[in-house]
């Protein structure tokens, strides 16, 4: 009993350098993420990122770097290759089943980190045009400019070019404008020119362009491009004002806008 006595305490003194390493590493890694998963909850506070998904990201981040300090710790006493292999395995399997359920949450959180929107704003995406109404860790939310709730998968927003309308400051229209052959070219483009001067939200600065492009069937083509603030009107109540005073100036300047005329010859056999 005294020689079963005697070994235990000499294999404990012996263990105690590894156990107080185990200890140590165990409550560094325990700090660590603490000390990571608050400034990762500051930054996502920051970026305005929802509250439940906030606090999921930041739990993960602490657990999994707790798990991988008592991993480190156990190594101390035995070796945990056999361990982290089944780990590996499972992990594997369950990640195959999941792919699609881990491929959008992987992009949620880039898209939450990144952030190429947020909610409310108008965006345009994977030929869906609409307001973001809510970001998770699965699916983007949105209502289409037709009333449809649009809700895509995550993976699909980041794999698409996204088109952020909210946070572009100016946008230019374009405004296609047919006058008759007969039309002095210069004094068309002075009374267009003059007409988009009164368009809400006409922004001088980038000049406007106007050039003739096409000998249309009936009409010559002034192609007319002006940039609009979208803080003072939208695009198209902006186009819808450019082409009413555009009509109303060429008719006071008696310049016609031609529609295609078709001529029909008749053949009589007699």
């Amino acid at each position: 009993m005294e020689n079963y006595l005697d070994i235990f305490i000499e294999n404990l003194i012996k263990g105690i350098p590894n156990l107080l390493t185990a200890i140590a590493i165990l409550i560094g890694t325990i700090y660590l993420g603490r000390v990571l998963s608050g400034v990762l909850r500051r930054v996502l506070k920051i970026r305005n990122a929802p509250e439940g998904v906030s606090q999921l990201l930041v739990d993960t981040t602490r657990v999994s770097i707790i798990v991988i300090g008592a991993i480190t710790a156990m190594q101390r006493f035995f070796d945990v290759t056999a361990f982290l292999a089944g780990l590996g395995i499972l992990g594997f399997t369950v990640g195959f089943a999941l792919q699609d359920v881990m491929k959008n949450f992987a992009a949620g959180v880039i898209l939450l980190i990144q952030q190429p929107f947020h909610v409310d704003e108008f965006i345009g995406v994977a030929g869906f045009d609409g307001q973001v109404l809510e970001i998770d860790l699965r699916a983007t939310e949105m209502r289409a400019l037709d009333g449809r709730i649009v809700s895509m998968p995550n993976a699909d927003v980041l794999a698409n070019p996204i088109i952020n309308y909210t946070r572009a400051s100016r946008r230019r229209i374009e405004l296609p404008v047919g006058v008759g052959y007969g039309t002095d070219t210069e004094t068309a483009r002075k009374v267009v020119l003059d007409a988009l001067e009164k368009v809400p939200g006409y922004m001088a600065e980038p000049a406007p362009l106007l050039g003739f492009s096409n000998f249309g069937d009936s009409a010559l083509q002034l192609d007319t491009y002006f940039w609009v603030d979208t803080s003072m009107t939208n695009p198209i109540a902006a186009k819808d004002a450019a082409f009413s005073l555009i009509k109303k100036a060429l008719d006071k300047q008696g310049i016609d806008i031609p529609f295609p005329i078709r001529t029909v010859y008749m053949h009589s056999e007699n």
